[in-house]
């Protein structure tokens, strides 16, 4: 049934092109683990090792946080359609924020979204499959709009207010760097 590698084979690859939806794991040296559904076209594999995704504003910031003391992350996409599997990519991960190069050098690979914060860059050490047999059947009907109509309502300096209130510290109480 399951599986482990090093690298991301071409197969998975495509798998993960055809999900809509990812889980982010990460934990801080102490406190809470923070598991985060995210959406949207915001996932790219990079490389046979590399991947990086686009985080959008939210209401909280908790991936921030805690890469920042502990760069270990998770992520695991599930077959909703199709034949059933559960994919986790494992690895370690660098936050780059809008101010940084590498923000830059990325940001290309993504649909332009206003409310872009962060984008993630994982060096993958182990992908892991399993079978997916207990994951329900579930059709993809569309992307919600909610989060871009929000984030256009906002406008530039909004969301940077936002960011302020909402977005510097974990639920810990953890630094983002998000403001610097």
């Amino acid at each position: 049934m399951g599986k482990k590698t090093d690298h991301i084979a071409p197969h998975i690859e495509d798998f993960i092109k055809k999900q809509h939806i990812f889980f982010v794991g990460t934990a801080a040296t102490e406190g809470r683990v923070n598991i985060s559904p995210k959406g949207t076209d915001s996932f790219r594999v990079i490389n046979k090792n590399k991947i990086v995704w686009l985080n959008l504003t939210g209401s909280g910031n908790e991936t921030a946080a805690h890469l920042l003391q502990n760069n270990r992350m998770t992520i695991m996409f599930c077959a909703f359609e199709g034949k059933p599997l559960i994919l986790r990519l494992y690895g370690n991960a660098t936050i780059y924020h809008p101010r940084d190069d590498a923000f830059q050098n990325y940001s290309d690979l993504f649909p332009d979204a206003i409310g872009s914060r962060q984008i993630i860059e994982m060096d993958v050490d182990l992908v892991q499959t399993s079978c997916g047999f207990g994951v329900p059947f579930m059709d993809f009907k569309a992307e919600r709009p909610t989060l871009d109509q929000w984030a256009t309502q906002k406008g530039p300096e909004g969301i940077a207010q936002y960011w302020i209130d909402k977005n510097t510290k974990s639920i810990d109480g953890f630094e983002t760097e998000i403001i610097k």
